[in-house]
């Protein structure tokens, strides 16, 4: 295609994105990612997926600290890269993405414009979504709101966890991405305005944050399991335990619905090696858990080591 490209991106999840890229023959002047940063209670330097990734490759790295740096404007303009792909990294400014003569493109894991922002994985399973998707678009002016170039969906599954879903998306954008980098350099992809796939009420995606996580027990059984699946395994949805002047913090990774009818919110019962939690209409049988300061275990390997007299949740 004598056309080449420059990849933007951070976690495993863009690692695919560029993996399948090389594969597809796509010529990649240069990868994008985030510094080394200090990391564990040594806070030894760390590499990003994407970075390990691309030196085991021999790819060319830029990893600047700020993006608007006139160092890094120059570099990246020598190049001459003709369209700059970006996969799960930071909002771009206007003298990054309008540089190239193709534009930029991003990969979005969800069916745009449904769940604009930072988590749409999590956000689609929190919601229980029957489906979701990934969506490639050209970077504009507002963030994940540039014209749709092409979607791919998959469905979502009652017991599917946002790392399932995030598994498979991770495959099926990367191959929507290499489609779409064939499609823009063949001179066939063309932009539709979002507009035009607006469906129902738009679902916004925000960061999410460890409050946002915490648990409450007065709501149904379904909201409740749709949240720790759509936090599993990250952030990972959490409760707090109390007992007399003691707390400890709970997470919750997996859950199995009792759904009764009956009110059984912020209750609490064991048989010594099931779990119940209770919830406006039912029960939530928790099957793999994490008590603050221990390592994450199934529930029979918990209670084996922690007696659950006179602990109660927290409202």
């Amino acid at each position: 295609m004598n056309k080449k490209i420059v990849f933007m991106g951070t976690p495993e999840f863009a690692v695919r994105s560029l993996e399948v890229l090389l594969q597809g023959g796509i010529d990649v002047a240069a990868v994008v990612t985030v510094p080394d940063k200090p990391a564990g209670r040594g806070q030894q330097l760390t590499e990003s997926a994407v970075k390990k990734f691309a030196v085991e490759k021999g790819l060319k790295i830029l990893q600047p600290e700020k993006l608007k740096d006139e160092n890094f404007l120059t570099e990246l303009n020598a190049l001459n890269a003709d369209l700059f792909v970006v996969v799960a990294f930071r909002m771009l400014p206007e003298a990054v993405w309008a540089m190239p003569a193709l534009g930029t493109i991003n990969l979005h894991g969800s069916l745009l414009p449904q769940y604009r922002g930072a988590a749409p994985i999590n956000w689609a399973v929190i919601n229980g979504d029957k489906e979701t998707g990934a969506t490639t678009f050209f970077i504009e002016k507002e963030i994940d709101t540039g014209k749709i170039i092409d979607r791919v969906t998959i469905p979502i599954d009652e017991k599917d966890t946002a790392g399932s879903v995030h598994d498979r998306l991770m495959e099926q954008g990367a191959q929507l991405l290499l489609k779409t980098v064939e499609s823009i350099f063949n001179g066939t992809a063309h932009g539709i305005e979002q507009l035009n796939f607006m469906a129902g009420t738009l679902k916004p995606a925000p960061k999410i944050f460890k409050e946002d996580c915490f648990l409450n027990w007065a709501q149904s059984t379904e909201t409740v399991y749709n949240k720790i699946r759509g936090l599993s395994p990250y952030p990972t949805a959490w409760t707090m335990l109390v007992k007399e002047d003691q707390q400890k913090t709970l997470k919750l990774f997996a859950a199995l619905k009792h759904t009764d009818g009956a009110n059984h919110a912020f209750e609490l019962k064991s048989d010594g090696t099931t779990l119940f939690l209770g919830c406006s209409d039912g029960w939530l049988e928790v099957t793999e858990l994490q008590l603050e300061g221990k390592k994450k275990m199934r529930t029979a390997e918990f209670l084996n080591g922690f007696h659950l007299a006179g602990w109660k949740i927290a409202k």
